[in-house]
Protein backbone atom coordinates (compact mmCIF):
# COMPACT_ATOMS: atom_id res chain seq x y z
CA UNK A 1 0.00 0.00 0.00
CA UNK A 2 1.39 3.56 -1.23
CA UNK A 3 2.22 6.07 2.11
CA UNK A 4 0.27 9.03 2.19
CA UNK A 5 2.50 12.37 1.14
CA UNK A 6 2.35 12.97 4.79
CA UNK A 7 3.34 9.81 6.39
CA UNK A 8 6.05 9.89 4.07
CA UNK A 9 7.50 13.45 5.15
CA UNK A 10 7.18 11.97 8.67
CA UNK A 11 9.48 9.42 7.65
CA UNK A 12 11.48 10.70 5.41
CA UNK A 13 12.34 13.81 7.15
CA UNK A 14 11.44 12.69 11.08
CA UNK A 15 9.40 15.25 11.13
CA UNK A 16 8.06 17.01 14.22
CA UNK A 17 6.21 19.68 14.84
CA UNK A 18 7.47 21.82 17.44
CA UNK A 19 10.65 21.22 16.38
CA UNK A 20 9.98 22.43 13.51
CA UNK A 21 8.00 25.19 15.05
CA UNK A 22 10.93 26.33 17.24
CA UNK A 23 13.42 26.05 13.98
CA UNK A 24 11.31 28.35 12.23
CA UNK A 25 10.31 30.33 15.38
CA UNK A 26 13.82 31.22 15.52
CA UNK A 27 15.00 32.05 11.76
CA UNK A 28 16.32 35.48 11.45
CA UNK A 29 14.15 35.65 8.12
CA UNK A 30 11.15 34.64 10.87
CA UNK A 31 11.62 37.49 13.21
CA UNK A 32 9.70 41.03 13.08
CA UNK A 33 11.24 44.00 11.70
CA UNK A 34 10.67 46.93 14.62
CA UNK A 35 11.09 49.48 11.81
CA UNK A 36 7.75 48.70 9.70
CA UNK A 37 5.33 47.65 12.91
CA UNK A 38 2.69 50.06 11.63
CA UNK A 39 3.51 49.24 7.79
CA UNK A 40 -0.65 48.71 8.19
CA UNK A 41 -1.81 52.06 8.63
CA UNK A 42 0.84 53.47 6.38
CA UNK A 43 -0.29 55.44 3.27
CA UNK A 44 1.34 54.62 -0.54
CA UNK A 45 3.92 56.29 -0.58
CA UNK A 46 5.48 56.21 3.50
CA UNK A 47 4.77 52.26 2.71
CA UNK A 48 7.71 51.97 -0.44
CA UNK A 49 9.81 54.97 1.27
CA UNK A 50 10.16 51.94 4.49
CA UNK A 51 10.80 49.20 1.80
CA UNK A 52 13.63 51.53 0.14
CA UNK A 53 15.00 52.39 3.38
CA UNK A 54 15.28 48.29 4.12
CA UNK A 55 16.11 47.50 0.54
CA UNK A 56 19.13 49.91 0.87
CA UNK A 57 21.13 47.86 3.20
CA UNK A 58 21.13 44.61 1.12
CA UNK A 59 24.24 45.50 -0.83
CA UNK A 60 26.21 46.50 2.27
CA UNK A 61 24.70 42.96 3.79
CA UNK A 62 25.85 41.10 0.42
CA UNK A 63 29.53 43.49 0.67
CA UNK A 64 30.43 41.08 4.08
CA UNK A 65 30.77 38.33 1.82
CA UNK A 66 32.69 39.08 -1.67
CA UNK A 67 35.42 36.90 -0.61
CA UNK A 68 32.98 34.04 -0.49
CA UNK A 69 31.64 34.79 -3.69
CA UNK A 70 34.77 35.25 -5.25
CA UNK A 71 35.95 31.97 -4.57
CA UNK A 72 32.63 30.86 -5.75
CA UNK A 73 33.30 32.77 -8.93
CA UNK A 74 36.70 30.93 -9.55
CA UNK A 75 35.03 27.31 -8.56
CA UNK A 76 32.19 28.20 -11.32
CA UNK A 77 34.44 29.22 -13.88
CA UNK A 78 37.20 26.08 -13.50
CA UNK A 79 34.19 23.71 -13.99
CA UNK A 80 33.09 25.58 -16.93
CA UNK A 81 36.09 25.12 -18.24
CA UNK A 82 36.70 21.78 -18.01
CA UNK A 83 33.34 20.86 -19.03
CA UNK A 84 31.38 21.32 -16.09
CA UNK A 85 28.21 22.74 -15.34
CA UNK A 86 26.76 25.13 -12.97
CA UNK A 87 23.37 23.97 -11.80
CA UNK A 88 20.95 25.64 -9.10
CA UNK A 89 18.45 23.97 -6.22
CA UNK A 90 15.86 25.79 -4.91
CA UNK A 91 12.18 26.01 -3.93
CA UNK A 92 10.07 28.93 -4.37
CA UNK A 93 11.29 32.49 -4.99
CA UNK A 94 15.06 31.06 -4.38
CA UNK A 95 14.26 28.33 -7.29
CA UNK A 96 12.87 31.30 -9.49
CA UNK A 97 15.67 32.81 -9.14
CA UNK A 98 18.63 29.96 -10.37
CA UNK A 99 15.86 29.40 -12.92
CA UNK A 100 16.25 33.39 -13.98
CA UNK A 101 19.47 33.62 -13.43
CA UNK A 102 20.16 30.19 -15.73
CA UNK A 103 17.95 31.07 -18.37
CA UNK A 104 19.61 34.83 -18.95
CA UNK A 105 23.25 32.77 -19.40
CA UNK A 106 23.48 31.63 -22.79
CA UNK A 107 21.64 35.20 -24.88
CA UNK A 108 23.94 37.32 -22.75
CA UNK A 109 27.41 35.23 -22.60
CA UNK A 110 26.92 32.52 -25.57
CA UNK A 111 26.62 29.57 -23.48
CA UNK A 112 25.11 26.54 -24.33
CA UNK A 113 21.85 26.24 -22.47
CA UNK A 114 23.01 22.99 -20.66
CA UNK A 115 26.14 25.08 -19.14
CA UNK A 116 23.94 26.93 -16.45
CA UNK A 117 20.35 25.16 -15.40
CA UNK A 118 18.45 25.87 -12.52
CA UNK A 119 15.90 23.39 -10.64
CA UNK A 120 12.86 24.08 -8.74
CA UNK A 121 11.16 22.32 -6.33
CA UNK A 122 7.99 21.12 -8.07
CA UNK A 123 9.49 21.48 -12.18
CA UNK A 124 8.49 24.22 -14.29
CA UNK A 125 5.23 24.31 -13.38
CA UNK A 126 6.56 25.85 -9.81
CA UNK A 127 7.53 28.60 -11.65
CA UNK A 128 4.11 29.98 -12.69
CA UNK A 129 2.34 28.49 -9.62
CA UNK A 130 3.49 27.71 -6.74
CA UNK A 131 3.98 23.82 -5.51
CA UNK A 132 4.90 24.56 -1.93
CA UNK A 133 4.41 20.82 -0.80
CA UNK A 134 6.81 20.19 -3.64
CA UNK A 135 9.92 21.71 -1.40
CA UNK A 136 9.48 19.53 2.00
CA UNK A 137 10.86 16.06 0.67
CA UNK A 138 14.61 15.86 0.87
CA UNK A 139 14.10 13.03 -1.89
CA UNK A 140 13.08 15.47 -4.40
CA UNK A 141 16.42 16.89 -4.94
CA UNK A 142 18.44 13.65 -5.44
CA UNK A 143 15.50 12.85 -7.40
CA UNK A 144 16.46 15.78 -9.88
CA UNK A 145 19.84 15.61 -9.11
CA UNK A 146 19.45 12.07 -10.80
CA UNK A 147 17.98 13.49 -13.50
CA UNK A 148 20.39 15.64 -14.46
CA UNK A 149 23.07 13.16 -15.05
CA UNK A 150 24.93 15.07 -12.17
CA UNK A 151 28.83 14.29 -12.14
CA UNK A 152 32.28 15.50 -10.45
CA UNK A 153 32.40 18.12 -12.76
CA UNK A 154 29.83 19.98 -12.03
CA UNK A 155 29.19 22.85 -9.24
CA UNK A 156 25.70 22.51 -7.35
CA UNK A 157 24.48 25.47 -6.01
CA UNK A 158 21.66 25.40 -3.01
CA UNK A 159 19.25 28.07 -2.54
CA UNK A 160 17.48 28.55 0.16
CA UNK A 161 16.61 31.42 2.27
CA UNK A 162 15.84 30.10 5.07
CA UNK A 163 18.50 27.38 4.89
CA UNK A 164 16.60 24.89 5.94
CA UNK A 165 14.71 23.61 2.22
CA UNK A 166 14.83 19.89 2.41
CA UNK A 167 14.39 20.08 -1.47
CA UNK A 168 17.62 21.70 -1.13
CA UNK A 169 19.78 19.84 1.11
CA UNK A 170 18.26 16.72 -0.73
CA UNK A 171 20.31 17.99 -3.77
CA UNK A 172 23.50 19.14 -2.04
CA UNK A 173 23.67 15.97 -0.13
CA UNK A 174 23.16 13.76 -3.17
CA UNK A 175 25.42 16.24 -4.84
CA UNK A 176 28.72 16.04 -2.58
CA UNK A 177 28.10 11.63 -2.78
CA UNK A 178 29.36 12.09 -6.40
CA UNK A 179 31.83 14.12 -6.09
CA UNK A 180 30.89 17.47 -7.13
CA UNK A 181 31.63 20.93 -5.23
CA UNK A 182 29.24 22.41 -3.73
CA UNK A 183 27.95 26.70 -2.85
CA UNK A 184 24.98 27.21 -0.75
CA UNK A 185 23.19 30.94 -0.61
CA UNK A 186 20.92 31.47 2.25
CA UNK A 187 20.02 34.81 3.99
CA UNK A 188 20.31 33.65 7.46
CA UNK A 189 23.58 32.89 9.44
CA UNK A 190 25.45 30.32 8.53
CA UNK A 191 25.82 28.90 11.84
CA UNK A 192 22.11 27.88 11.56
CA UNK A 193 22.55 25.81 8.66
CA UNK A 194 22.65 22.45 9.08
CA UNK A 195 24.78 21.02 6.77
CA UNK A 196 28.10 21.22 4.87
CA UNK A 197 29.30 22.75 1.71
CA UNK A 198 32.83 23.77 -0.06
CA UNK A 199 31.66 27.59 -0.03
CA UNK A 200 29.20 28.85 2.45
CA UNK A 201 27.66 32.53 1.27
CA UNK A 202 25.62 33.76 4.14
CA UNK A 203 24.21 36.91 3.86
CA UNK A 204 22.53 37.96 6.75
CA UNK A 205 20.06 40.87 5.30
CA UNK A 206 17.48 40.68 8.80
CA UNK A 207 14.16 40.44 9.37
CA UNK A 208 11.19 41.23 5.96
CA UNK A 209 9.24 44.59 6.07
CA UNK A 210 6.99 41.80 6.09
CA UNK A 211 7.20 39.02 8.59
CA UNK A 212 8.82 35.81 6.74
CA UNK A 213 8.09 37.19 3.31
CA UNK A 214 11.59 36.38 1.92
CA UNK A 215 10.27 37.47 -1.78
CA UNK A 216 11.53 41.09 -0.95
CA UNK A 217 15.14 41.60 1.24
CA UNK A 218 16.21 37.86 0.88
CA UNK A 219 15.19 37.28 -2.48
CA UNK A 220 17.25 40.60 -3.76
CA UNK A 221 20.25 39.12 -1.75
CA UNK A 222 20.08 36.28 -3.74
CA UNK A 223 19.77 37.83 -7.23
CA UNK A 224 22.73 40.21 -6.39
CA UNK A 225 24.79 36.99 -4.96
CA UNK A 226 24.09 34.80 -8.25
CA UNK A 227 24.60 38.06 -10.50
CA UNK A 228 28.16 38.59 -9.40
CA UNK A 229 28.53 34.34 -9.69
CA UNK A 230 27.87 33.69 -13.20
CA UNK A 231 28.88 37.19 -14.54
CA UNK A 232 32.05 37.14 -12.87
CA UNK A 233 32.64 33.72 -14.07
CA UNK A 234 31.79 34.54 -17.44
CA UNK A 235 34.15 37.70 -17.64
CA UNK A 236 36.94 35.11 -16.00
CA UNK A 237 35.47 32.42 -19.35
CA UNK A 238 36.60 35.61 -22.02
CA UNK A 239 32.60 36.51 -22.41
CA UNK A 240 33.68 40.39 -21.78
CA UNK A 241 35.87 42.97 -23.81
CA UNK A 242 36.68 45.59 -21.85
CA UNK A 243 33.27 46.23 -19.99
CA UNK A 244 31.17 45.03 -23.08
CA UNK A 245 29.47 41.60 -23.17
CA UNK A 246 31.19 40.84 -26.85
CA UNK A 247 29.92 37.23 -26.65
CA UNK A 248 25.83 37.30 -26.85
CA UNK A 249 23.88 35.28 -29.07
CA UNK A 250 21.92 37.25 -31.57
CA UNK A 251 18.54 35.76 -31.30
CA UNK A 252 16.48 37.84 -31.75
CA UNK A 253 16.82 42.06 -33.83
CA UNK A 254 17.16 43.64 -30.51
CA UNK A 255 20.13 41.20 -30.15
CA UNK A 256 21.57 41.92 -33.60
CA UNK A 257 21.17 45.57 -33.48
CA UNK A 258 23.19 45.27 -30.22
CA UNK A 259 26.10 43.47 -31.93
CA UNK A 260 26.31 46.00 -34.84
CA UNK A 261 26.30 48.38 -32.21
CA UNK A 262 29.02 46.86 -29.98
CA UNK A 263 31.61 46.58 -33.55
CA UNK A 264 30.65 49.98 -34.21
CA UNK A 265 32.24 51.72 -31.43
CA UNK A 266 34.72 49.42 -30.14
CA UNK A 267 35.82 49.12 -33.67
CA UNK A 268 35.05 52.61 -35.10
CA UNK A 269 33.31 51.19 -37.98
CA UNK A 270 29.72 52.22 -39.82
CA UNK A 271 26.76 50.19 -39.78
CA UNK A 272 27.04 48.33 -42.87
CA UNK A 273 30.75 47.48 -42.42
CA UNK A 274 29.65 46.22 -39.03
CA UNK A 275 26.83 44.18 -40.49
CA UNK A 276 28.92 42.72 -43.10
CA UNK A 277 31.53 41.53 -40.86
CA UNK A 278 29.13 39.94 -38.42
CA UNK A 279 27.59 38.36 -41.99
CA UNK A 280 31.41 37.08 -43.07
CA UNK A 281 31.37 35.50 -39.09
CA UNK A 282 28.23 33.62 -39.25
CA UNK A 283 27.28 36.18 -36.01
CA UNK A 284 29.70 35.34 -34.04
CA UNK A 285 30.37 38.66 -32.55
CA UNK A 286 33.97 37.79 -30.86
CA UNK A 287 35.15 36.34 -34.20
CA UNK A 288 33.73 39.85 -35.83
CA UNK A 289 34.97 41.89 -33.56
CA UNK A 290 38.72 40.97 -34.03
CA UNK A 291 38.02 40.96 -37.91
CA UNK A 292 37.31 44.72 -37.46
CA UNK A 293 39.95 45.55 -34.88
CA UNK A 294 42.69 43.37 -36.93
CA UNK A 295 41.27 43.19 -40.43
CA UNK A 296 41.90 40.06 -40.51
CA UNK A 297 40.30 37.42 -42.00
CA UNK A 298 37.04 35.27 -40.63
CA UNK A 299 39.74 31.51 -40.07
CA UNK A 300 42.85 33.66 -38.83
CA UNK A 301 40.21 35.22 -36.07
CA UNK A 302 38.69 32.10 -35.49
CA UNK A 303 42.71 30.52 -35.17
CA UNK A 304 43.25 33.48 -32.66
CA UNK A 305 40.59 33.39 -30.22
CA UNK A 306 40.71 29.57 -29.74
CA UNK A 307 44.75 30.25 -29.06
CA UNK A 308 43.91 32.74 -26.78
CA UNK A 309 40.90 31.14 -25.08
CA UNK A 310 38.49 33.15 -26.24
CA UNK A 311 39.68 36.41 -24.88
CA UNK A 312 40.23 39.60 -27.38
CA UNK A 313 42.44 41.32 -25.24
CA UNK A 314 44.77 37.76 -25.47
CA UNK A 315 44.31 37.44 -29.02
CA UNK A 316 45.20 41.46 -30.19
CA UNK A 317 48.68 41.26 -27.76
CA UNK A 318 49.69 37.39 -29.20
CA UNK A 319 48.91 38.06 -33.18
CA UNK A 320 52.09 38.88 -34.57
Amino acid sequence: MEESPLKLFILENNYDKEKLFQQLKNLLTEQRNPDSMEIDLAESEEIVKLINKQDLTVAESVSKKLTRIAEAVELVKNSIERGGRLLYFGAGTSGRLGVLDAAECPPTFGVDPETVRGFIAGGKEAMFTAQEDAEDYESNGVKDIIKAGVTNKDIVCGLAASGRTPYVHGAIKEAIKRGCKTIFVTTVPADSVNIDVDIMIDVVVGPEIIMGSTRMKSATAQKMVLNMITTGAMIRLGKVYENVMVDLMLTNNKLKERAKRIIMFLADKDYQEAERLLNLADGHVKTALLMALTGYDRNKCAQLLEKNDGFIRKALSNRS
